[in-house]
């Protein structure tokens, strides 16, 4: 029978069990600033937080998971084969994910505005200067589109997402959510703005042009409507919370191994799906817009379970949902004609969406305080950049150079991620072994 969920405990953190004494006097001089001062869970400026979140990940995850677009246009426009385009794309959420653990860090010594500004500003100058770039020329994309937007990305990314963590606590998995799903809303207009543009009048440099304006638009939003609750531990006593005090949390560690092996394989159809549907025949109308079918889906995938999740828990809602992703990339060989490709791509964009989204929530259930979140967060997504960088690649050395061995790729990518679901397992057997509750 269960008692209490997972979060139950976020409320009454228990004694750590820790014997060093540096890590023990790090968490009591930190003590929990929402004592101080409480979390309002609600009110104008903790939406606005949100509604500046999700602009934020609109044009930040919403535009990194439309590289497939790119990955296409850039391969007949004879810039490299697919792994070498891959590499452009990975190495953008590479930066987007691994400058986490500086923007993390920074977001928690109370540095948001100013990591939030510039890194906002280079995110419009690398789209803009992208758009003035050779389709054919690799290096000058890889500069832009992967060095210079990574960079952006990853100070504005972490920092939107654990400004939720200021504002909501007993609906915070749900906050995330909706803040995420900004990103899944990116994923369906910026694909079939950049496909009809790319395959139009305007073209390559007017249409990334005009993805360019709108997110100027959003931007300036965001940077005007979110603002910090609580001070930083750049002004407190007890000084910022130490790197060690995260890196011995048993239940963190293994949660963040899982995450990484999982994410060798996660975006494999986010890069490579739009291609797969051209060498199979059907129509260039459905290949254009697969990546926007991925990101609708992910709308509600990013929605739904982080709203159970705050009632039964995000460890009970994550691990069958990294299962449901392992096995749904198996059944990618039957998606060989329409109907296939469109119920594929709806349900693993739901389940892909609430794996990312899901995240975030559950290191806030392992933070024993609001003044490590960031930290994190931050940490975490530092290790997944790693296999988001080469995964893709991997793949497309999978594939081959005349793209013909699918069947490597799609067992690679699916084998991975079912090892990452099944160490979550024991992660949250620790987690509630911990907190004292009984296994539902």
């Amino acid at each position: 029978m269960s008692t209490k969920h997972e979060d139950s405990v976020i409320e009454s953190p228990t004694t750590p069990e820790v014997d060093e004494k540096g890590i023990v006097d790090a968490v009591e001089s930190t003590c929990s600033s929402d004592e101080l001062n409480p979390i309002p869970d609600g009110g104008l400026w903790a939406w606005m937080a949100v509604l500046g979140g999700s602009c934020t990940t609109f044009c930040t995850f919403g535009f990194s998971t439309s590289f497939g677009v790119f990955q296409d246009y850039f391969v007949q426009a004879g810039a490299g084969t697919s792994s070498d385009i891959s590499w452009i794309g990975s190495l953008q959420l590479f930066l987007l994910f691994g400058m986490g653990i500086l923007s993390g860090r920074w977001f928690d010594q109370g540095y948001f505005r100013h990591e939030f500004l510039v890194g906002s500003f280079l995110i419009l100058l690398s789209v803009f200067m992208l758009s003035i770039c050779d389709p054919s020329q690799y290096y000058g994309l890889v500069l832009t589109q992967g060095l210079l937007m990574g960079v952006g990305c990853g100070l504005t990314t972490t920092p939107a997402l654990c400004l939720q963590s200021h504002y909501w606590k007993k609906r915070r998995a749900l906050a995330l959510g909706l803040v995420q799903a900004g990103s899944s809303c990116g994923g369906v207009v910026m694909p079939i703005m950049l496909n009809r543009l790319f395959n139009g009048p305007a073209g390559f440099a007017w249409g990334t042009r005009a993805v360019a304006f709108l997110m100027l638009v959003l931007l300036v939003v965001a940077n005007c409507i979110m603002k910090t609750r609580l001070p930083g531990t750049k002004n407190k006593t007890g000084g910022q919370v130490p790197i060690k005090t995260v890196m011995v949390d048993p239940p963190y560690i293994l949660t963040v191994i899982a995450t990484v092996i999982f994410f060798f394989g996660m975006y494999f159809p986010y890069f490579y799906l739009q291609l797969w549907v051209r060498l199979h025949g059907m129509s260039e109308d459905l290949a254009f817009y697969t990546i926007s079918i991925l990101n609708a889906g992910s709308v509600f995938g990013r929605i739904i379970p982080n709203f159970v999740a705050d009632y039964v828990g995000p460890y009970n809602m994550i691990i069958p949902i990294f299962y449901s992703c392992g096995i749904l990339l198996f059944a990618m060989f039957g998606v060989t004609n329409v109907p296939a490709v469109i119920i594929f791509s709806i349900l693993y964009g739901f389940a892909t969406g609430s794996a990312n989204a899901l995240i975030p929530p559950a290191m806030g259930i392992l933070a024993r305080t609001e003044d490590e979140t960031g930290l994190r967060i931050g940490m975490l997504f530092f290790a997944t950049s790693f296999p988001i960088l080469v995964g893709t690649p991997i793949d497309g050395a999978l594939l081959g150079s005349d793209n013909t061995y699918w069947y490597k790729a799609i067992i690679f990518s699916g084998i991975v991620m079912l090892v990452g679901a099944s160490l979550l397992v024991p992660a949250r057997q620790m987690t509630v072994k911990r907190r004292g509750t009984q296994l539902t």
